[in-house]
């Protein structure tokens, strides 16, 4: 009787022992589980940690609640002036309702993926291609809101849209080279053409200044000479203005020890 009362103990402890392998589950952290009750959903989504479910009637579904990169591949598209470019860009979501992005939709994470892609190219067709290259976080926004606003019903969340790169024709290119260099070519001659401008003045005053002080046209040859000098040169040609042979010609006429209007003894 003892020995059968045991063999009975042992049983129901090895059927509890299996029954336990066989209905416990763990979630992680990151995790949310959701339970389906022969084929219906079974209260609210399990948190983590240990869990318990009924063998053969209850099936859990693990969902991931980390946040999710998704690269959107390239999409070809013509721009609002007619330029035919390639984008590409990357998402970041994540699920913020477990129970419905596995009941609302099949597979979010390929929903999400061609949402993004049908979004992407109607941005691109919206666009100028100025905008598609310099003002990109307009371009980020808007795309994040054709994203989430069918995401939302998904239980799913956009965090971040980011176009990563534009990729524009050759001939394109080239055109946008051209383009830009004549640009910087035009700023120099601007540039130049201001420095010209500022240096006749300046030069037009030193002009004046020396024309009423004849003496400072010779100091100013004389620091010519020097300067010319200190490189080392072997032939030195110097520049012989008129104005100083007619101040030298004056001084003749004038010396300096007797008075302009008494002309010399000859």
């Amino acid at each position: 009787m003892v020995q059968e009362l045991l063999t009975a103990v042992a049983a129901a402890g090895s059927a509890g022992v299996l029954y336990v392998a066989a209905a416990a589950r763990v979630v992680r952290q990151y995790e949310r589980g959701v339970v389906f009750r022969l084929g219906r959903l079974a209260g609210e989504a399990r948190g983590p940690g240990f869990t318990m479910i009924v063998p053969f009637v209850d099936r859990l579904q693990k969902v991931n609640l980390q946040i999710v990169t998704l690269p959107v591949p390239a999409q070809e598209g013509i721009t609002r002036d007619n330029v035919t470019v390639r984008v590409d860009a990357v998402v970041y979501f994540k699920v913020v309702d477990a129970a419905n992005a596995l009941i609302r939709v099949e597979d979010y994470r390929f929903a999400v993926s061609q949402m993004a892609q049908t979004s992407l190219r109607s941005i691109i067709g919206k666009s100028d291609l100025d905008d598609l290259l310099s003002d990109r976080e307009k371009l980020n926004q808007g795309l994040e809101l054709m994203i989430d606003s069918p995401a939302v019903g998904w239980g799913v969340q956009i965090d971040r849209v980011e176009i990563k790169d534009v990729s524009l024709p050759d001939t394109m290119k080239r055109s946008m080279a051209r383009q830009a260099e004549a640009d910087r070519e035009r700023r120099a001659r601007v540039i130049n053409a201001d420095a010209e401008l500022q240096a006749s003045k300046v030069l037009a005053e030193a002009a004046r200044e020396m024309s009423e002080t004849p003496a400072a046209l010779q100091l100013r040859l004389l620091q010519t000479v020097v300067a010319v000098a200190a490189e080392k040169n072997s032939t030195l040609v110097l520049p012989f203005p008129v104005e100083l042979l007619r101040f030298l010609e004056r001084a003749q006429e004038h010396p300096v020890d007797q008075p302009a209007d008494h002309p010399v003894e000859r």
